[in-house]
């Protein structure tokens, strides 16, 4: 398997795939070193993840660099991931043994009433390529602190990050037994469906969540599938500052080249403040430097995956043809890499299918709404229910919003972001189940219940 630059269409290394023997071998490599690991005391599990933690922060130009390599993202954007998945193991680990200890329910003279968390056993994890450290954390470190061993696939398209991820875990400490991963395509995803793990939990697109929760039904194990959003945005009549409102929503939709699950897809504006809105948008925008990822101060680096390039022309395209204005950009920039113009659409409407279909790149559509009903309406006019959100000077304005929109998250005055110490979720089309928060650690065990009576 080749691994391409993004931003030089150059092979940077070629990786031998996994195949289903190999596969096997390693998940009965997991399944023999699983117990032992659940054996131990669960703050001997916190210090290898803390150890794993305290080896992102030293490692993180490197590990920067080679994570910038195959997807293209600019280097100071790397570094944050980076950065941001520490943060997450910070809180999952100050956390694990208040939601992964034993719970006493009741006590009498005679009885105790206990909850007991459990692992899983051995889960499958196969992940994304957008943000491997974020989503891998997500997973494999409250997975592993429940005391489950873990097969990590992750994309083709950040294959060198997974083993780098794979080499930490063993530098910390870990029995190199309880984290494999599994490198190679979508072929290599399918086999690893057929396998007996106990758990299964992706990170990607609807489409192939919606092949994966299918194909291990019939297992009945636990199934998370993160998935995608379209996920709306709101710039009520009230809003102060719409310039500095303006910048920090066209970073929430440009970020990483709008190539997040949770980037501001679809953007409505009142009609009061709608061109005051795009022209700072726009020029916020066209401030940005687009270049090689490796050179300093670059915000757009290239898409990672080259056919993404005819998924946003064919959105593009459809909405020209009906009726939408391109205000900047439009196309894949001239010359080598997989590049393309930061773009923004203005008169679009809710049948285009850049205002319908997830874009996953630097391409936005800004609509002019009437009032917040009709900007409600626009907002629930969608499969996905990722995240949504209401900039607006009045937070009971903002609540009634958002209460109305169907999502796994609501923002006021922000938008674009994760908290470890909440769930992330998604609803309808982007998925189902939970990662971080208390719900997060939970999701890897299975519970017991035990009634103990007491001697008399």
């Amino acid at each position: 398997m080749e691994v391409i630059n993004p931003a030089t269409e150059e092979r940077i290394a070629t990786l031998t795939e996994d195949n289903a023997q190999s596969l096997r071998e390693k998940w009965q490599r997991l399944k023999a070193a699983q117990p032992a690991w659940q054996a131990r005391p669960l703050e001997e599990r916190i210090a290898v993840v803390k150890k794993f933690s305290a080896l992102l922060e030293a490692h993180t130009a490197t590990l920067s660099q080679v994570l910038t390599s195959e997807v293209g993202k600019p280097l100071s954007q790397s570094a944050n991931e980076i950065r941001g998945a520490i943060g997450r193991i910070s809180w999952l680990t100050a956390n694990a043994a208040k939601y992964l200890g034993d719970e006493v329910m009741s006590e009498t003279a005679d009885m105790e009433e206990r909850i007991v968390y459990e692992p899983l056993g051995v889960i499958a994890n196969i992940s994304a390529w957008n943000y491997p450290y974020l989503v891998g954390v997500n997973v494999f470190v409250p997975a592993l602190l429940a005391g489950n061993a873990v097969l990590y696939k992750p994309s083709e398209y950040a294959s060198l990050t997974g083993l780098e991820i794979e080499r930490l875990w063993k530098e910390a400490g870990l029995d190199s037994d309880l984290f494999l991963t599994a490198i190679g395509t979508g072929t290599v995803g399918a086999a690893i469906l057929d396998m007996p793990f106990d758990g299964y939990y992706f990170t990607g697109s609807y489409k192939t969540g919606h092949f994966i929760y299918n194909k291990v039904a019939a297992k009945m194990v636990p199934c998370q599938c993160e998935l995608g959003g379209k996920d709306p945005l709101y710039v009520a009549a009230d809003v102060a500052d719409i310039a500095a409102v303006a910048a920090a929503t066209a970073d929430g939709a440009f970020y990483n080249n709008g190539q997040s699950c949770c980037s501001v897809e679809r953007i409505y504006v009142h009609e009061h403040q709608y061109d005051a809105y795009v022209d700072a948008f726009v020029k916020e925008l066209t401030s940005w430097k687009t270049g090689a990822p490796t050179e300093e101060g670059v915000y757009f680096g290239p898409l990672t995956r080259k056919e993404q390039i005819a998924v946003l022309n064919g959105q593009i395209e459809d909405a020209v043809r009906k009726g939408a204005t391109i205000i900047t950009g439009g196309k894949k920039a001239a010359g080598k890499g997989y590049y393309f113009e930061p773009t923004v659409l203005t008169n679009v409407t809710a049948d285009m299918l850049v205002m319908k279909e997830e874009s996953f790149g630097p391409v936005i559509g800004i609509m002019k709404v009437k009032d917040d009903a009709a900007a409600i309406a626009q907002m629930k006019d969608t499969e996905y229910g990722l995240t949504a959100a209401v900039y607006s000077s009045d937070p009971e304005r903002a609540a009634a919003i958002l209460q109305q929109v169907d999502a796994g998250t609501g923002y006021w005055n922000c938008c674009d972001r994760v908290s470890a110490a909440l769930p992330w979720s998604g609803r309808n089309h982007s998925g189902f189940g939970a990662t971080l928060s208390h719900s997060g650690l939970r999701a890897f065990t299975k519970t017991k219940a035990y009634h103990l009576r007491k001697q008399s």
